[in-house]
């Protein structure tokens, strides 16, 4: 994209830009359909009056907004390069990534076109690729590191994520199988006081992680996986007594552990392995008066050579966009009321949960 010298005023602190579009990028591409890309801009940025002509963009208003508008465009057409279309959800984590390195408030150099650029794993048609800067980061970190921790809210990709990265090991023979695990605390872990056979007790707590597996591999080769061993979906508590050698291992809803718990998982790491431990201290559903593993072991490990921690926020949800309007609103009305999750931090803890 080219651009024209930028024009100001220095009382006001006015600009303006001009920027072209290459041919061989349809407006339609870059402005979406019905315009819906370039209402999306406007929204985010009021201060600068956006015009365009042919397949000629101009910007003019507040010089900060109008810098910022031209290089949005640029990265969008950088992502439009590589073939991946822009939506309306890309260009607001592009606003939102390019806002916070103007506030000073993002370390590092990652632009949103590398950010959104790029991919995991490809399957069944679909790439899996991060979509925020904190997503990327996290991504980057499971590839550095042996043990790493991704701590956020629901929606936010922490598992999502960390099993296209262990399909992606496992495909590319960086180890030889994937462990993926979860406290099945709801049951309190005794299976035996539950109805129905081993696979029918533990089935509802390892669901999600059966469901993303379908999205990342082909339905049909699963079984043959897991009964191969190759992939194994297990509760916590079977971890117990074991050397995990050559393996991706997973712990989802990993505040759910005891700490006790989370000191027997780790301690199951054998050789060139790699662990990716998930959870959400906000979500705890341990008896009260048990401590979070997920809790603790932040005190103890931050600092630890080769252990990550990847923190996520609201604004790394990657669900319906309410859902992060959600995750604030709960969080500023703990503030106010002392609360958490909306409920007494002390007594019966999570009222009614039972009868989920």
């Amino acid at each position: 994209m080219t651009q024209t010298p930028t024009d100001r005023t220095s009382a006001q602190e006015q600009a303006r830009v001009q920027l072209t579009v290459p041919a061989k990028h349809p407006m339609v591409t870059v402005l979406g359909s019905g315009d819906s890309l370039l209402r999306v801009i406007e929204k985010a940025f009021p201060g600068a009056d956006i015009h365009v002509r042919g397949n000629e963009i101009s910007a003019a208003g507040d010089a900060t907004e109008v810098a910022l508008v031209s290089r949005l465009f640029d990265e969008m057409m950088l992502v439009l390069r590589t073939g991946q279309p822009m939506t309306e959800d890309a260009v607001e984590r592009s606003i939102a990534m390019l806002k916070t390195t103007e506030d000073g408030e993002s370390e590092g150099q990652e632009t949103p076109a590398q950010v959104l650029t790029q991919n995991i794993l490809s399957s069944r048609g679909r790439t899996i690729r991060p979509k925020t800067l904190n997503q990327k980061r996290y991504v980057d970190a499971i590839d550095k590191h042996t043990i790493v921790f991704g701590i956020g809210p629901a929606g936010t990709g922490k598992t999502y994520l960390a099993m296209a990265k262990a399909v992606q090991a496992l495909q590319s023979k960086q180890v030889n199988r994937i462990i993926l695990t979860r406290p099945a605390v709801e049951a309190g872990e005794r299976l035996g006081f539950l109805p129905g056979t081993l696979y029918e007790k533990i089935d509802p707590y390892l669901r999600p992680l059966y469901d993303a597996l379908h999205d990342m591999l082909d339905p049909d080769s699963i079984p043959r996986l897991m009964a191969a061993g190759t992939i194994e979906v297990a509760p916590l508590a079977y971890m117990r007594g074991r050397t995990l050698n050559d393996a991706f291992i997973i712990l989802d809803e990993a505040q759910n552990t005891s700490a006790e718990q989370m000191k027997m998982f780790l301690t199951r790491l054998g050789f060139d392995s790699k662990i990716v431990i998930t959870g959400d201290v906000t979500q705890v559903d341990l008896p009260s008066g048990t401590k979070s593993g997920l809790r603790q072991v932040q005190d103890i490990l931050e600092g630890v050579e080769d252990v990550h921690f990847s923190r996520l926020s609201s604004h790394d949800v990657v669900r319906h966009r309410l859902v992060g309007r959600i995750v604030d609103a709960y969080e500023q009305y703990d503030s106010e009321h002392g609360t958490e999750n909306g409920t007494q931090k002390s007594g019966r803890g999570r009222a009614g949960h039972k009868g989920k």
